[in-house]
């Protein structure tokens, strides 16, 4: 019942999002805890994107399974999963180590040290860190192609002179955000005139770089091959942002509930995971307006991984 509570409190501070399940035959755990496995996502496209993804296969597998309607801020997700509120949740490896806040481990653009860096961080928190993607998606700025020209600009670095004459746009939590604005201020020395609270790397930030709102824009660099080229995204050369592998995390006690089968069938679904893929159904959604739960379904579908692998039968018990 607690439970139930707390996901219908998280599910009022976010956005309504997909939802909807398909009729198939129930896996139970071999042992406590039993009872679904919720899947939870942040407050952006891709990661509502990625969340429905891993909710279907799960249905499709015969899991039972519950969506966290919606998506919310980091800050409500990560103390959610690490007190059973949701379960599953599609991470990105070097943004989850900086949770809780203070966190400060080494920076490093290697996704297999990112990757070891982050499953010992989350094991002393009951959650398994599964494998890693080919995806990536980090933090970028940009700017519009007729600012890059005007003021010479093509690297983060580049902004450095004239960062004070102008407004940053981007994602509400950037000001506190180590890999935001705080780690832009330390690592490139940029203050900027003013911050404007929009989305996550989403369509507010960019209609308000187009229009002339924002001068420099958070976006997301998996975006830059569904943006218009006249938009630029600055090179980050002085490597603040560190290695972002799509990376889903999964509380050991569920883990352990239904055993290693699902885990070896998670891990398949991650590895077909690209950033091209990624980058093409964002752009479906926040373009053409194509319903995140129908894409999900298409994509599974054309990579096989909606059907239950032949190796694995429904009825086996771990």
């Amino acid at each position: 019942v607690m439970r139930r509570l707390v996901i219908v409190v998280l599910t009022i501070a976010c956005v309504a999002a997909c939802t909807g399940t398909a009729s198939r035959q129930v896996v139970t755990p071999s042992r406590e805890p039993a009872g679904s496995i919720v899947v939870a996502s942040f407050d952006f496209t891709e990661s509502l994107l990625v969340s429905e993804i891993y909710a279907q296969a799960l249905d499709a597998w015969g899991y039972p399974t519950e969506r966290l309607p919606g998506g919310a801020p980091r800050e409500l997700i990560e103390p959610a999963l690490e007190q059973g509120v949701v379960d599953l949740v599609p991470e990105y490896a070097r943004t989850a180590l900086l949770f809780p806040p203070g966190a400060r481990p080494p920076p490093t653009a290697d996704p297999v040290a990112t990757h070891r860096h982050l499953r010992a961080a989350f094991a002393e928190r009951g959650i398994a860190v599964l494998e890693a993607a080919p995806a990536q998606n980090q933090n970028a700025l940009a700017v519009l192609r007729e600012t890059a020209e005007r003021h010479g600009l093509s690297t983060v670095s580049d902004l450095r002179p004239v960062a004070s004459t102008m407004v940053l746009g981007g994602p509400p939590e950037c000001p506190t955000r180590p890999l935001c604005m705080i780690g832009y201020a330390d690592v490139y020395g940029l203050r900027f005139r003013r911050f404007v609270p929009l989305d996550v790397g989403g369509s507010l930030t960019l209609a308000a770089l187009q229009s002339g709102e924002i001068d420099v824009a958070v976006l997301f660099t998996g975006d830059r091959t569904v943006i218009g080229p006249e938009v630029v995204f600055l090179t980050d050369d002085r490597g603040l942002q560190p290695a972002e592998n799509l990376t889903p995390v999964l509380r050991q006690d569920v883990l352990e509930a239904f055993g290693p089968q699902l885990r070896r069938r998670l891990d398949r679904l991650t590895r077909q995971l690209t950033t091209a893929d990624l980058a093409g159904l964002v752009r479906a959604v926040d373009v053409d307006r194509e319903d995140p739960a129908d894409l999900a379904r298409r994509w599974l579908a054309q990579t096989g991984l909606a059907s239950t692998p032949s190796d694995v039968t429904m009825k086996e018990r771990r």
